[in-house]
């Protein structure tokens, strides 16, 4: 196997959760092979160079093997070789504890759960 869709490639490689999710990504104009936004259909081999833009950063990504099929997780990461700056991987990270952050803090309020409604009771001593 010398070539593979690029759709197929990304999923395979577990970049994206769904062949589908990676087409639309590469439709959306996410997905750039070597410097230029490609189609689903396209061709990759190894040594192509990968940019995915995610919510909060821009991967980089070299292709070193090549797969059709989806495989386990420890397989996936052999297939290519991700040249991201650590210091964009590092801000995304923070990014996300900070996102998480705020999210938690709002559920709490809101109205309460199930759970909250009991830890209440209890302290109430109605329960």
């Amino acid at each position: 196997m010398t070539e593979v869709r690029l759709d197929k490639w990304l999923w395979a490689a577990r970049l994206y959760k769904t062949r589908r999710g990676a087409a639309e990504a590469c439709q959306a104009g996410k997905v750039k092979l070597n410097g230029r936004s490609v189609k689903p259909g396209k061709s990759v081999k190894a040594g192509d160079d990968l940019l995915i833009t995610r919510k909060l950063y821009k991967q980089q990504i070299r292709i070193v093997g090549l797969q059709e099929r989806r495989v386990a997780p420890k397989i996936a990461i052999t297939l290519y070789e991700d040249l991201t700056p650590a210091e964009d991987i590092e801000q995304s990270q923070l990014v996300r504890t900070m996102e998480s952050a705020f999210y938690r803090d709002r559920r709490k309020a809101g109205r309460p759960t199930k759970r909250d409604r009991r830890a209440m009771q209890k302290l109430k001593g109605k329960f």
